[in-house]
């Protein structure tokens, strides 16, 4: 059993430093008094979404190809004439066009965008959800604090975080939460968690440290979902026909929906993961097929919360981990560009119709307000009211914080 403990979760028989400790009293310079935001649905594209055939469109028609600039009523906001429904929703968004990153690969820019930190061999960083929960603590008694939606095992979860703060992951979200019901009498149930509880008292009293018990409490938070009316908000059933139909028979526009009704029961940051997007060839037939899902199920999302009222504190973020280059390659497509990307962002308190950065005019570089990774997610971090400057230690003793050195941009708000 020690050998085990050892080797399956990190521990030894003598108690070591706690896997993460808050650093410093008080309030923070780097935290908003008042919250916009009480939670986040975060909408990752998978792959590096080209911002000129979405939402940094140019004039040049070398560089745009076959995509076309659209208009928007928002005088501010253009968008491209692959995002229709979209362009009726410009004024709830704030388009950030100057992102840039320092990673090229998929799976380092897919890390860095979710972390804020480079991937070492060392250590895995925890993502926004379970930092949201670890500073903030965890807002429902029943449910998760954060789900993950189709996303893959890029994903770094939990990090250094206890194990018990990893997003719930939901693979097809028609589905809902698989294994959830009973398939052995009630009463017989009981009786083997009764045992195995037998069986663990001593363990876990020898080894009472915090990687073991995040062990144990995933059963019981799991028990405890089990049987709990909470179980329904994963049951899409429950939507009616109409509703379900707006958002798209797609996995990704099934999985908008999910999160709704997630963020509606008190989940607190669900992230829906819409992969595709990596348009090495055939861009001008591969980013339409992407773009059909993301715009129904991103203006139908954006509505539906609008109209419960929802969308004033519900922060919606869209992310990707790059940009595509502005010159088209022999394959008719677009390779990786970390120079110049888009992100968006809407609800959460943030001020609609508005772009920040500019890029030049073939959406090359940045020009003006240049943004990192860090700096997004400090951003998301200053909605909901997380300390930006509070430490966290490892269990190696190294110092971190939600957004390493990234700074809100405290003016897109409202």
């Amino acid at each position: 059993m020690a050998q085990a403990a050892s080797s399956f979760l990190g521990v030894s028989a003598v108690n070591f430093f706690p896997v993460a400790r808050a650093a410093g009293e008080g309030a923070s310079s780097l935290k908003l008094a008042n919250p916009t935001a009480k939670r986040v649905i975060y909408l990752y594209m998978s792959g590096g979404m080209s911002h000129l055939d979405t939402f940094d469109p140019k004039t040049d028609r070398d560089v745009m190809g076959e995509t076309k600039l659209a208009r928007t009523e928002v005088d501010e906001v253009s968008l491209t004439n692959h995002l229709p429904l979209l362009q009726n929703h410009a004024d709830k968004l704030a388009v950030i066009r100057s992102m840039n990153s320092t990673q090229g690969a998929h799976q380092q820019g897919n890390y860095f965008m979710h972390t804020s930190y480079a991937m070492r061999s060392s250590i895995r960083h925890p993502s926004l959800g379970p930092w949201r929960a670890k500073l903030l603590g965890e807002p429902h008694p029943t449910l998760p604090a954060s789900v993950l939606i189709g996303g893959s095992s890029r994903h770094p979860g939990s990090g250094f975080f206890e194990s018990r703060l990893t997003p719930l992951p939901i693979r097809k979200p028609q589905d809902g939460l698989k294994n959830s019901k009973l398939r052995i009498p009630e009463k017989e149930f009981a009786m083997q968690r009764k045992l195995a509880a037998a069986l663990d008292a001593p363990f876990l009293e020898r080894y009472d440290q915090k990687n073991v018990r995040a062990y144990n409490d995933m059963y019981e938070d799991a028990v405890k979902l089990m049987n709990s009316e909470d179980l329904a908000a994963f049951d899409l059933k429950q939507e009616d026909e109409q509703t379900r139909k707006s958002y798209g028979d797609s996995n990704f526009g099934q999985g908008c929906l999910l999160a709704r009704r997630l963020a509606e029961s008190g989940v607190s940051f669900i992230e829906v993961d819409l992969g595709g997007w990596d348009t090495h060839s055939s861009n001008f037939i591969r980013v339409p097929e992407q773009t059909v899902m993301l715009d129904q199920a991103y203006s139908a999302l954006l509505a539906d919360l609008e109209a419960r009222d929802m969308l004033k504190d519900t922060l919606v973020v869209l992310a990707t981990e790059f940009g595509r280059t502005p010159n088209i390659n022999v394959n008719d497509g677009r390779d990786h560009h970390p120079q110049a990307f888009s992100c968006v962002l809407a609800g959460g308190g943030v001020k609609g119709g508005q772009t920040h950065g500019v890029t030049d005019e073939t959406g090359s570089k940045v020009l003006e307000g240049a943004v990192t990774c860090p700096d997004l997610n400090a951003t998301i971090g200053y909605a909901l009211g997380i300390p930006l400057d509070q430490i966290v230690y490892s269990s190696t003793l190294r110092p971190f914080t939600v957004a390493d050195k990234g700074q809100p941009l405290a003016h897109l708000f409202a």
